[in-house]
């Protein structure tokens, strides 16, 4: 199982070799087979057919590692746990020195480093003032905006510029700091698991493992992990030390990506005895407030970048992805206008759908603030899931990784049995589609290509007789697992009566395959 993950992932990268964007100065670039192969359209659809198949190769592995987990007993179950981190380390092994995959995101952060690091702020330039090979493979889309992230990975691409030029050198050095949030993570969500009574292992397997995880989290090296890992981190230290140190980690998450913030309000809750007077819910709302408002401020003096990012913000929603529930529903209404010979301006329902998406999403923070029982680790994470979930589903930009905020929240919860078998045919889906994203668009064979071997690969996966019967196996398992009954002692054999069982407590390059 470990080793035929790992094959999964080597083919991730070697494909992942023919079909990233690289930058033109990169030394691999001069390899003749590689050449070759990224030269010709027969050579592109090899490469993005070995990525899927090595994406399908892990997503199997990880359905029966997570079979394997719900079903371990004995000294199985002691080293479950265990098993799952080693095969968390071995899988993401290979895609640690990759490019970035699926994304061309790390490039960007690669060139904010830069920019960090020579005291132009990234709050106020874009990549395309620098020169050289670090802005060769940005994508043309972000060269003249501004970085929309908190001071924390900057600060951190910062320290990394002053050490290397080479973009290569700087996306590694960022994927490290992503693996961080993966290893908070790997740290807190047994932790989490086991304040909802849920299988500490299996809720690690569904989160560090999964196909998402390593295509996005690993793989595409977005800050969301990073963010979400500080959240989760946050949350347990407020339970397990003291609620304002897990609220100015909180502030660390926010310092990042500006949604991480959410976890304060989870902290509020949890930190507050039950039956909290309104009048104490908002004192203590007010002052993780400013607790974590300060954090983020002050990570801004003291790393020299300011405030300026909150000017950044809006830079996402530039761009219209067909995963925001808001942003497909208002565009389908200007197109129907516009067919009616409606005479409404441009973007009229979209700007106006994005809005109440946005209303609404703070009136759900609201409610579990305002309303949300405190005093309950169970109710603070259900609270938790529900504001992250409410901010993802009605964001006016919504991306596959965006995903990664919420999926380590629900894999601790009590879900129902479809509830479950639907986070983890989501995260299979999200990890195998990974391939086809936006900067394929235009390159119509290979997202042709790409759609098929998904769909053939998804049925395998999901659909099958076999693949029914793991899923079945692993949403039917029952944790804690209950103890084998005991030997019924023969009447008169002895004088006690049989005990119960008793439950155990756990510059731009186009992308490769655009050219014909």
């Amino acid at each position: 199982m470990l080793s035929r993950g790992f094959v999964g992932s080597v083919l991730v990268l070697l494909g992942g070799l023919v079909v990233s964007t690289l930058p033109r100065s990169s030394p691999v670039m001069d390899w003749d087979l590689l050449g070759a192969l990224r030269g010709e359209e027969a050579g592109r659809m090899a490469g993005l057919t070995l990525v899927l198949l090595g994406l399908g190769l892990l997503a199997g592995q990880w359905l029966s590692l997570c079979r394997h987990v719900a079903l371990a007993r004995g000294h199985d179950r002691d080293d479950a746990l265990s098993l799952v981190r080693h095969a968390t380390v071995v899988w993401a092994a290979p895609l640690v020195l990759a490019p970035p995959l699926f994304s061309r995101d790390g490039w960007s952060y690669a060139a904010q480093g830069m920019l960090a690091h020579l005291g132009l702020s990234p709050y106020e330039h874009g990549p395309s003032v620098l020169r050289g090979p670090v802005i060769e493979a940005v994508d043309p889309r972000w060269l003249d905006t501004i970085a929309p992230y908190g001071p924390v990975p900057l600060a951190l691409g910062g320290l990394a510029a002053g050490e290397t030029g080479n973009p290569w050198v700087l996306v590694v050095g960022h994927r490290v700091v992503a693996l961080l949030g993966l290893a908070l993570l790997a740290w807190a969500i047994p932790r989490l698991a086991q304040w909802r009574g849920v299988d500490p292992a299996l809720a690690s397997a569904v989160v560090l493992a999964s196909p998402l995880m390593l295509a996005h989290g690993v793989g595409g090296l977005h800050n969301d992990l990073l963010m979400v890992g500080l959240m989760a981190a946050a949350l347990v230290l407020a339970v397990e030390h003291t609620w304002w140190l897990g609220v100015v980690v909180g502030g660390l998450a926010a310092a990042v990506k500006v949604p991480g913030g959410l976890v304060c309000v989870a902290i509020v809750l949890v930190s507050l005895p039950v039956g909290a007077p309104l009048v104490a819910r908002v004192r203590r709302l007010v002052g993780a407030a400013a607790l974590a408002l300060g954090t983020v401020a002050g990570l801004g003096v003291v790393t020299g970048l300011g405030v300026g990012w909150v000017h950044g913000l809006a830079v996402p929603g530039t761009v219209n992805t067909p995963l925001s529930v808001t942003t497909l529903l208002g565009g389908a209404l200007d197109w129907t206008a516009s067919v009616v010979g409606l005479d409404l301006g441009p973007a009229t329902f979209l700007g106006l759908l994005r809005g109440v998406g946005s209303l609404v999403t703070v009136g759900v923070i609201l409610h579990v603030a305002l309303r949300g029982r405190t005093g309950s680790r169970p109710e603070a994470l259900h609270g938790l899931a529900l504001m992250v979930g409410a901010t993802v589903l009605l964001g006016p930009v919504v991306h596959l990784w965006y995903l990664l905020w919420v999926v380590p929240f629900l894999a601790v919860l009590r879900l129902s049995r479809l509830g479950t078998v639907g986070l983890l045919a989501t995260a299979t889906v999200a990890g195998l589609v990974a391939p086809l994203d936006s900067s394929l668009h235009g390159a119509y064979l290979a997202i042709v290509l790409g759609s098929m071997l998904v769909a053939g690969l998804l049925p395998v996966l999901l659909l099958t007789s076999r693949a029914r019967d793991r899923l079945e196996r692993i949403v039917g398992a029952v944790w804690p697992p209950a103890s084998p009954a005991p030997v019924p002692v023969p009447s008169g054999a002895s004088g006690r009566k049989p005990q119960r069982p008793v439950g155990e407590l756990g510059v731009h390059l186009e992308h490769p395959l655009h050219r014909a």
